[in-house]
């Protein structure tokens, strides 16, 4: 298996700007969890599933209003990449690199 655990340093790219967070993965079995915290607040990683060096997962929020964000993304070495399914605001990246 992959190893997929760690922070990453992350940059989104949104229709506000660009947001950098620290997205961390802790796995479990096949699953994950986590969070993905920014100056904005911290998001919890839910359903966090493992395949390979695929990883899925769910986030949610309620600010600027509620949401829930459907996110899939691959593990590179230390790379990590990610589309996020964020409703209205369509598809969003995500890119980041694990901390030393």
């Amino acid at each position: 298996m992959v190893k997929v655990d760690g922070a990453y340093d992350c940059v989104t790219k949104t229709p506000m700007g660009d947001q950098a967070s620290v997205f961390t993965i802790v796995s479990s079995g096949e699953g994950f969890h986590g969070t993905n915290a920014s100056p904005l607040g911290s998001l919890e990683v839910k359903d966090g599933k493992i395949d390979g060096n695929r990883i899925n997962w769910r986030m949610e929020t309620s600010f600027p209003m509620p949401m829930t964000f459907k996110c899939e993304g691959l593990i590179d070495g230390d790379n990590l990449s990610a589309s996020i399914d964020a409703g209205t605001f369509g598809i969003i990246t995500m890119s980041g690199k694990r901390r030393g």
